[in-house]
Order: C-alpha cells, then structure tokens, then sequence
C-alpha cells in the first residue's frame, strides 16, 4: 500500500526528470531542418533581462540537483558550463551566435548521466576548485603585469612630452 511517500531515488529521478525535460526547452526543443535550439538563445535577444532569465533557470536545474545528493564535483562542473554559457553568452552578437551552438544545459544533463549511471565524476571538487582557483591568480597576475606595464609605457610617453 503506497501512502504517496517516495523513496530518495525516486525523488531523485523524477528531479532528474524534470530537468532534463528543462533542459530540452533551453537547448534543444525548436529546428529549423537539422539544427536544433531552444529558448536560451531566443531569451539572448532580450537585452539583460533574457540573459538573466536564462542564468536563472540554468542554475535552479543545478541546485535542484545539487540538493538531490549529486556530488560537489559534478555540482561544480555544471556550475563552470553555466557561468560560462552566462558569460560568453552575454557578449552583444557573439553572445547570441554562441548561444545558439553552446549547450549548457545539455551539457550538464551528460554529466548527471554519467554521475548517476555510469559512476563517473565521483568524489570531492577540492582539486577541481584549487586548479579553477590557481588559474584565477595567475590570470590576475598577468593581468596585474600588463597593467604595470601600460602605466610605465604612459608615463614614460607622457615624459617624453615634456
């Protein structure tokens, strides 16, 4: 006799479920002959506000998952596909161009497979988010430099003026 309690797997299935339903509707849902898009690049077309929209949604299907038990690897690895669909996606034109081809959700959709059904993606994002961190630092050192360097070459030009 069922007294519509659901089990952790069920739940997490018919989650599952769901977002991949989701994802189908931002990534894949529409085509014109071979080629397949959904509303996260329509939604582009909306100045902020699609973008927005967009990020929105892609999020909550990550933290629906998240709360589902997926690991924090795979959490952070959707988490990355996001941000950057969000980011390159937010570039006028090219924005809109990339989202077209950039399927995030899908994408995120493979790792949950993979995570759930193939055993893969297991442990902690402790070594994925110390390289993601590396990375940062060094990407704000060159930075840094470069801007060391433009200041020297200014005053430098702005010397010889005078």
């Amino acid at each position: 006799m069922d007294h519509g309690i659901q089990s952790p797997e069920d739940k997490r299935l018919q989650d599952f479920q769901w977002v991949k339903r989701t994802s189908k509707w931002m990534d894949s849902k529409f085509s014109i002959g071979k080629f397949r898009f959904g509303l996260d690049p329509i939604l582009n077309f909306i100045p902020l506000g699609g973008q927005v929209a967009s990020f929105g949604i892609s999020l909550m299907l990550v933290v629906v998952m998240y709360r589902n038990g997926v690991g924090s690897k795979v959490a952070v690895k959707m988490l990355l596909n996001v941000i950057m669909d969000a980011t390159l996606g937010s570039i006028p034109l090219i924005g809109n161009i990339f989202d077209f081809f950039n399927k995030a959700n899908q994408k995120n959709i493979n790792l949950l497979k993979e995570h759930y059904f193939e055993g893969k993606h297991q442990g902690s994002a402790k070594g994925l988010l110390m390289s993601i961190f590396f990375i940062l630092l060094l990407f704000c050192g060159v930075i840094f430099y470069l801007m060391w360097l433009l200041a020297d070459w200014l005053f430098s030009f702005i010397g010889s003026l005078f």
